[in-house]
């Protein structure tokens, strides 16, 4: 079969690394120095520079190309997705959603907008653990694949799964993707902590409570507690909250430093999909009357309205209250 990739950054290419294993694989890139590099050297140069592809892959610079797969991988960033879905042509094969975060203005999560954008399409999500460089190395990998059809979810994960790419199978879409979109933004505040040398026990800290932030808001959105500590909740939260790899922590630790989060932003290739993901995501809280503070307060130094010392002074003497 024929999977088709939508997306040629570094997460968009290791997951066509991983389906071209078994298949051949169509990856539609909006650069076209990217298409042009799988190609010609099988290396996408730009973002996923020294990994060798699989020739099985083939890269295109027309969406109308894909209109042959029999099952869509798409990676586009999440504030893409609407417009990306909406120039693909119309189908009715398997979208398996990759991006995570929050649609600005709508708050709607990605299986929400590819619903309304591809609505005879069936719709999966991958989420979990994931840096692109270590799947695309063949180290080790566990995601979650949520899909409410069990039976097409047992389908696709069959098709993906690879000795070294597990797929753990879930029906909770909305706890699979709000588990990545949530850590994201908890990434950043983790990137802070590094950033000012706050130590290790401030971390920790900061982890635990931002578990209990987006244990909260998943459950008043419908989604499962155990499915928010697995691999798409609770698992992604560990990885992007302790490595530079995570472009999020790293947006964080740069905060941390002192730098602007404008700066850093307008000087980033690939995308930190927790910076346009945090105000969408204390809207969404505040809507429902769910209290998200480790949120707040990303918000307020992503928009300068604070400094670094004065927003971790007001977290330390909020009022003592009962853990949970």
């Amino acid at each position: 079969m024929t999977i088709g990739v939508i997306g040629g950054g570094a997460w968009g290419t290791a997951l066509a690394q991983v389906a071209a294993e078994s298949n051949d694989v169509l990856l539609w890139a909006r650069e076209p120095e990217v298409a042009g590099a799988i190609n010609s050297a099988h290396e996408n140069i730009v973002f996923l520079p020294g990994v060798p592809l699989s020739p099985a892959i083939r890269a295109t610079g027309t969406l109308d190309d894909l209109s042959e797969c029999e099952m869509l991988l798409v990676v586009a960033p999440a504030q893409h997705l609407r417009a990306v879905l909406s120039e693909a042509p119309r189908a009715d094969v398997p979208l398996l959603l990759c991006a995570k975060g929050i649609e600005a203005g709508t708050r709607l999560l990605m299986s929400e907008v590819a619903a309304q954008v591809q609505p005879r399409a069936p719709i999966a999500v991958l989420s979990g653990p994931t840096f692109a460089h270590e799947v695309a190395a063949r180290l080790p990998t566990a995601v979650t694949l949520a899909c409410e059809d069990e039976a097409l979810g047992r389908s696709l994960a069959e098709k993906i799964a690879r000795p070294f790419f597990r797929p753990y199978l879930s029906t909770d879409v909305i706890g699979a993707e709000i588990g990545g979109a949530v850590k994201n933004v908890l990434a950043i505040a983790c990137g802070i902590v590094e950033g000012r040398g706050l130590g290790q026990n401030a971390r920790a800290a900061l982890i635990s409570r931002g578990f209990a932030e987006m244990t909260r808001f998943g459950l008043a959105k419908g989604a499962r507690a155990e499915t928010l500590a697995g691999l798409s909740g609770l698992g992604d939260l560990v990885l992007t909250c302790s490595s530079t790899s995570s472009r999020n922590f790293s947006l964080g630790v740069g905060i941390g430093q002192g730098r602007a989060a404008s700066e850093l932003l307008a000087d980033r290739k690939s995308v930190a999909e927790g910076a346009f993901t945090a105000p969408v995501l204390q809207e969404a809280a505040r809507e429902i009357g769910v209290e998200m503070p480790v949120v707040d307060a990303v918000c307020t130094l992503l928009a300068g309205r604070a400094g670094v010392n004065e927003v971790i002074g007001a977290l330390l003497s909020r009022p003592i209250r009962a853990e949970g």
